[in-house]
Protein backbone atom coordinates (compact mmCIF):
# COMPACT_ATOMS: atom_id res chain seq x y z
CA UNK A 1 0.00 0.00 0.00
CA UNK A 2 2.88 2.63 1.06
CA UNK A 3 4.37 1.64 -2.42
CA UNK A 4 1.21 2.79 -4.58
CA UNK A 5 0.96 5.85 -2.37
CA UNK A 6 4.93 6.47 -3.18
CA UNK A 7 4.49 5.86 -6.53
CA UNK A 8 1.08 7.75 -7.02
CA UNK A 9 3.43 11.26 -5.17
CA UNK A 10 6.05 10.73 -7.51
CA UNK A 11 4.11 10.20 -10.84
CA UNK A 12 1.96 13.83 -9.17
CA UNK A 13 5.66 15.44 -8.60
CA UNK A 14 6.68 14.13 -12.29
CA UNK A 15 3.66 15.63 -13.90
CA UNK A 16 3.71 18.82 -11.85
CA UNK A 17 8.21 19.41 -13.10
CA UNK A 18 7.04 18.59 -16.81
CA UNK A 19 3.98 21.07 -16.72
CA UNK A 20 6.29 23.90 -15.16
CA UNK A 21 9.00 22.84 -17.87
CA UNK A 22 6.42 23.81 -20.48
CA UNK A 23 4.98 26.69 -19.13
CA UNK A 24 8.32 27.75 -18.45
CA UNK A 25 9.85 27.39 -22.31
CA UNK A 26 7.05 30.75 -22.93
CA UNK A 27 8.98 32.72 -20.50
CA UNK A 28 12.72 31.42 -22.00
CA UNK A 29 11.66 32.54 -25.52
CA UNK A 30 10.45 35.71 -24.15
CA UNK A 31 13.84 36.23 -22.34
CA UNK A 32 15.94 35.25 -25.58
CA UNK A 33 13.71 37.60 -27.88
CA UNK A 34 14.56 40.72 -25.57
CA UNK A 35 18.13 39.67 -24.88
CA UNK A 36 18.87 39.76 -28.57
CA UNK A 37 17.14 42.98 -29.02
CA UNK A 38 18.95 44.76 -26.03
CA UNK A 39 21.39 46.34 -29.13
CA UNK A 40 18.95 47.90 -30.60
CA UNK A 41 16.97 48.95 -27.55
CA UNK A 42 19.73 50.86 -26.68
CA UNK A 43 19.69 52.83 -29.35
CA UNK A 44 16.35 53.70 -29.83
CA UNK A 45 12.99 53.67 -27.03
CA UNK A 46 10.33 51.41 -27.56
CA UNK A 47 8.03 54.00 -28.45
CA UNK A 48 10.48 55.31 -31.44
CA UNK A 49 10.63 52.10 -32.30
CA UNK A 50 6.98 51.01 -32.40
CA UNK A 51 5.21 54.46 -33.37
CA UNK A 52 8.07 55.54 -36.40
CA UNK A 53 6.83 54.84 -39.43
CA UNK A 54 10.47 55.17 -41.36
CA UNK A 55 12.30 52.20 -42.21
CA UNK A 56 16.00 52.88 -43.27
CA UNK A 57 18.33 50.25 -42.12
CA UNK A 58 21.30 51.69 -43.60
CA UNK A 59 20.94 55.04 -42.03
CA UNK A 60 19.98 52.89 -38.49
CA UNK A 61 16.24 53.66 -38.79
CA UNK A 62 13.68 51.04 -37.84
CA UNK A 63 10.08 52.07 -37.65
CA UNK A 64 8.54 49.05 -36.55
CA UNK A 65 4.47 50.75 -37.32
CA UNK A 66 4.06 49.44 -41.02
CA UNK A 67 4.96 46.00 -39.76
CA UNK A 68 2.52 46.29 -36.99
CA UNK A 69 -0.33 47.93 -38.81
CA UNK A 70 0.29 45.17 -41.80
CA UNK A 71 -0.08 42.30 -39.09
CA UNK A 72 -3.11 43.67 -37.97
CA UNK A 73 -4.62 44.13 -41.09
CA UNK A 74 -3.93 41.10 -42.91
CA UNK A 75 -4.99 39.19 -39.51
CA UNK A 76 -8.64 41.43 -38.72
CA UNK A 77 -9.55 40.85 -43.16
CA UNK A 78 -8.92 37.05 -42.36
CA UNK A 79 -11.37 36.90 -39.64
CA UNK A 80 -13.75 39.16 -40.82
CA UNK A 81 -13.61 36.48 -43.94
CA UNK A 82 -13.52 33.40 -42.05
CA UNK A 83 -14.99 33.70 -39.17
CA UNK A 84 -19.07 33.61 -40.80
CA UNK A 85 -17.89 31.36 -43.34
CA UNK A 86 -16.68 28.76 -40.40
CA UNK A 87 -19.69 29.27 -38.30
CA UNK A 88 -22.13 28.69 -41.37
CA UNK A 89 -20.53 25.60 -42.37
CA UNK A 90 -19.94 23.88 -39.01
CA UNK A 91 -23.83 25.02 -38.09
CA UNK A 92 -24.26 22.79 -40.95
CA UNK A 93 -22.12 20.32 -40.72
CA UNK A 94 -23.58 19.34 -37.26
CA UNK A 95 -27.09 20.49 -37.36
CA UNK A 96 -28.74 19.82 -40.87
CA UNK A 97 -26.23 17.75 -43.14
CA UNK A 98 -27.17 14.06 -43.06
CA UNK A 99 -24.47 11.08 -42.09
CA UNK A 100 -23.39 11.13 -45.89
CA UNK A 101 -23.06 14.28 -46.49
CA UNK A 102 -21.14 14.73 -43.03
CA UNK A 103 -19.05 11.60 -43.83
CA UNK A 104 -18.07 13.34 -47.03
CA UNK A 105 -17.55 16.89 -45.71
CA UNK A 106 -15.53 16.24 -42.73
CA UNK A 107 -12.68 14.87 -44.60
CA UNK A 108 -11.93 17.74 -47.67
CA UNK A 109 -12.27 20.14 -44.64
CA UNK A 110 -9.89 18.74 -42.59
CA UNK A 111 -7.34 18.10 -45.42
CA UNK A 112 -7.26 21.55 -46.04
CA UNK A 113 -5.42 21.76 -42.84
CA UNK A 114 -2.53 19.32 -44.17
CA UNK A 115 -1.69 21.78 -47.30
CA UNK A 116 1.46 22.98 -46.80
CA UNK A 117 1.34 27.08 -47.20
CA UNK A 118 3.35 27.72 -49.86
CA UNK A 119 0.59 25.61 -51.80
CA UNK A 120 -2.06 28.76 -50.64
CA UNK A 121 0.58 30.85 -51.76
CA UNK A 122 0.87 29.79 -55.16
CA UNK A 123 -2.69 29.61 -55.19
CA UNK A 124 -3.13 32.96 -54.32
CA UNK A 125 -0.73 34.41 -56.83
CA UNK A 126 -2.34 32.83 -59.75
CA UNK A 127 -5.76 33.38 -58.77
CA UNK A 128 -6.60 35.92 -55.84
CA UNK A 129 -3.80 38.21 -57.54
CA UNK A 130 -5.29 38.56 -60.83
CA UNK A 131 -8.67 38.65 -59.44
CA UNK A 132 -7.94 41.53 -57.07
CA UNK A 133 -6.23 43.30 -59.70
CA UNK A 134 -8.34 42.68 -63.09
CA UNK A 135 -12.61 42.20 -61.14
CA UNK A 136 -12.36 43.90 -57.36
CA UNK A 137 -10.20 46.84 -57.19
CA UNK A 138 -11.21 48.40 -60.31
CA UNK A 139 -14.64 49.68 -58.79
CA UNK A 140 -12.43 51.24 -56.05
CA UNK A 141 -9.83 52.24 -56.55
CA UNK A 142 -7.86 53.95 -59.91
CA UNK A 143 -5.51 51.16 -59.91
CA UNK A 144 -3.88 47.94 -57.83
CA UNK A 145 -1.14 45.66 -58.49
CA UNK A 146 -3.30 43.25 -56.64
CA UNK A 147 -0.60 41.93 -53.88
CA UNK A 148 -2.28 43.81 -51.44
CA UNK A 149 -3.03 43.11 -47.56
CA UNK A 150 -6.86 42.01 -49.07
CA UNK A 151 -5.26 39.25 -50.66
CA UNK A 152 -3.56 38.06 -47.95
CA UNK A 153 -6.60 38.38 -45.79
CA UNK A 154 -8.36 36.21 -48.34
CA UNK A 155 -5.38 33.58 -48.08
CA UNK A 156 -5.18 33.72 -44.29
CA UNK A 157 -8.96 33.02 -44.15
CA UNK A 158 -8.60 30.08 -46.38
CA UNK A 159 -5.88 28.26 -44.02
CA UNK A 160 -7.33 28.93 -40.89
CA UNK A 161 -10.59 27.95 -42.33
CA UNK A 162 -10.48 24.29 -41.49
CA UNK A 163 -9.21 25.35 -37.71
CA UNK A 164 -11.81 27.17 -37.03
CA UNK A 165 -14.76 24.80 -38.05
CA UNK A 166 -13.05 21.81 -36.42
CA UNK A 167 -12.99 24.03 -33.03
CA UNK A 168 -16.71 25.15 -33.74
CA UNK A 169 -17.88 21.67 -34.80
CA UNK A 170 -16.82 19.95 -31.47
CA UNK A 171 -17.97 22.82 -29.14
CA UNK A 172 -21.64 22.42 -31.11
CA UNK A 173 -21.55 18.90 -30.71
CA UNK A 174 -21.26 19.00 -26.80
CA UNK A 175 -24.51 21.02 -26.65
CA UNK A 176 -27.18 18.30 -24.73
CA UNK A 177 -29.73 17.05 -27.03
CA UNK A 178 -32.11 17.39 -24.23
CA UNK A 179 -31.62 21.35 -24.58
CA UNK A 180 -32.67 21.42 -28.19
CA UNK A 181 -35.47 18.79 -27.98
CA UNK A 182 -37.25 20.79 -25.16
CA UNK A 183 -36.63 23.90 -27.53
CA UNK A 184 -38.30 22.43 -30.13
CA UNK A 185 -40.72 20.96 -28.19
CA UNK A 186 -41.92 24.22 -27.12
CA UNK A 187 -42.90 25.22 -30.89
CA UNK A 188 -39.26 26.73 -31.78
CA UNK A 189 -38.35 26.18 -35.05
CA UNK A 190 -34.89 24.13 -36.13
CA UNK A 191 -33.13 27.98 -36.81
CA UNK A 192 -34.73 29.70 -33.26
CA UNK A 193 -33.59 26.86 -31.50
CA UNK A 194 -30.04 27.21 -33.13
CA UNK A 195 -30.11 30.65 -32.33
CA UNK A 196 -31.47 31.06 -29.14
CA UNK A 197 -30.04 27.67 -27.35
CA UNK A 198 -27.30 26.58 -29.56
CA UNK A 199 -25.04 29.64 -30.50
CA UNK A 200 -26.21 31.15 -27.02
CA UNK A 201 -24.69 27.90 -25.43
CA UNK A 202 -21.60 27.66 -27.69
CA UNK A 203 -20.75 31.23 -27.65
CA UNK A 204 -17.35 30.69 -25.08
CA UNK A 205 -16.38 27.94 -27.41
CA UNK A 206 -16.73 30.06 -30.37
CA UNK A 207 -14.59 32.87 -29.01
CA UNK A 208 -12.28 30.14 -27.86
CA UNK A 209 -12.13 28.87 -31.45
CA UNK A 210 -11.67 32.99 -32.96
CA UNK A 211 -8.74 33.15 -30.40
CA UNK A 212 -6.52 30.38 -31.56
CA UNK A 213 -7.46 31.41 -34.96
CA UNK A 214 -5.95 34.57 -34.41
CA UNK A 215 -2.75 33.28 -32.51
CA UNK A 216 -1.71 31.06 -35.72
CA UNK A 217 -2.90 33.73 -38.17
CA UNK A 218 -0.34 36.22 -36.28
CA UNK A 219 2.20 33.69 -37.17
CA UNK A 220 1.54 32.23 -40.75
CA UNK A 221 4.34 33.60 -42.61
CA UNK A 222 5.40 32.05 -46.37
CA UNK A 223 1.58 32.23 -48.18
CA UNK A 224 1.56 35.80 -46.39
CA UNK A 225 4.78 37.10 -47.87
CA UNK A 226 4.05 36.00 -51.46
CA UNK A 227 0.81 37.93 -51.67
CA UNK A 228 1.37 41.04 -49.57
CA UNK A 229 3.29 43.10 -51.72
CA UNK A 230 6.00 43.25 -49.10
CA UNK A 231 5.51 47.28 -49.18
CA UNK A 232 6.82 49.22 -45.50
CA UNK A 233 4.18 51.38 -45.53
CA UNK A 234 0.92 51.89 -43.79
CA UNK A 235 -2.02 49.99 -45.62
CA UNK A 236 -5.03 52.60 -45.60
CA UNK A 237 -7.37 50.67 -47.83
CA UNK A 238 -7.43 46.97 -48.66
CA UNK A 239 -5.82 47.30 -51.55
CA UNK A 240 -2.89 48.96 -50.47
CA UNK A 241 0.26 46.32 -50.13
CA UNK A 242 1.48 45.66 -46.69
CA UNK A 243 4.34 43.74 -44.76
CA UNK A 244 3.19 41.51 -41.65
CA UNK A 245 6.27 41.15 -38.83
CA UNK A 246 6.32 37.31 -39.67
CA UNK A 247 7.17 38.29 -43.87
CA UNK A 248 9.63 40.82 -42.46
CA UNK A 249 11.50 38.16 -40.27
CA UNK A 250 11.41 35.40 -43.34
CA UNK A 251 12.21 37.99 -45.57
CA UNK A 252 15.64 39.47 -44.26
CA UNK A 253 16.51 36.30 -41.64
CA UNK A 254 19.83 35.45 -43.03
CA UNK A 255 20.72 38.24 -45.60
CA UNK A 256 21.54 41.93 -44.82
CA UNK A 257 22.65 41.13 -41.59
CA UNK A 258 26.06 42.82 -41.91
CA UNK A 259 23.85 46.17 -41.53
CA UNK A 260 24.92 47.29 -37.58
CA UNK A 261 21.69 46.80 -35.78
CA UNK A 262 19.91 44.90 -38.40
CA UNK A 263 20.04 41.36 -36.68
CA UNK A 264 18.70 43.11 -33.76
CA UNK A 265 15.88 45.14 -35.27
CA UNK A 266 14.63 41.40 -36.28
CA UNK A 267 14.78 39.82 -33.15
CA UNK A 268 12.53 43.12 -31.70
CA UNK A 269 9.71 42.04 -34.77
CA UNK A 270 10.13 38.95 -33.37
CA UNK A 271 9.88 40.16 -29.93
CA UNK A 272 6.72 42.40 -30.82
CA UNK A 273 4.94 39.38 -32.45
CA UNK A 274 5.28 37.33 -29.61
CA UNK A 275 3.89 39.88 -27.50
CA UNK A 276 1.32 41.28 -29.41
CA UNK A 277 0.17 37.40 -29.50
CA UNK A 278 0.58 37.04 -25.64
CA UNK A 279 -1.61 40.01 -25.27
CA UNK A 280 -4.17 39.48 -27.54
CA UNK A 281 -4.55 35.54 -26.13
CA UNK A 282 -4.53 37.38 -22.22
CA UNK A 283 -7.01 39.70 -22.87
CA UNK A 284 -8.95 37.35 -24.94
CA UNK A 285 -9.27 34.63 -21.54
CA UNK A 286 -10.17 37.80 -19.63
CA UNK A 287 -13.11 38.54 -22.26
CA UNK A 288 -14.21 34.80 -22.21
CA UNK A 289 -13.87 34.20 -18.55
CA UNK A 290 -16.43 36.70 -18.31
CA UNK A 291 -18.93 35.81 -20.61
CA UNK A 292 -18.59 32.42 -18.97
CA UNK A 293 -19.48 33.65 -15.81
CA UNK A 294 -22.43 36.14 -17.10
CA UNK A 295 -24.09 33.08 -18.96
CA UNK A 296 -23.54 30.77 -15.99
CA UNK A 297 -25.37 33.35 -13.39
Amino acid sequence: MQIRILKDKILSKLMLVFTLASVSLLLIIGIGLYVHSIPILEKSSWGTLVTSSIWKPLKGLFGFYPFIMGTLWVTGIAIVIALPLCLLTALFVVEYAHAGIRRVLVPFINLLSGIPPVIFGVWGVLFIIPLIQNYIAPHFVEFSTGYSVLAGGIVLAVMIFPLIVSIISEVLNTIPQELKDASLSLGATKWETIKKIVLRKALPGIIAAVVLAISRAFGETIAVLMVCGNNAVVPHSVFDPGYPLPALIANNYGEMLSIPLYDSALMFAALLLFIIILLFNIISRLILARLERKLTS
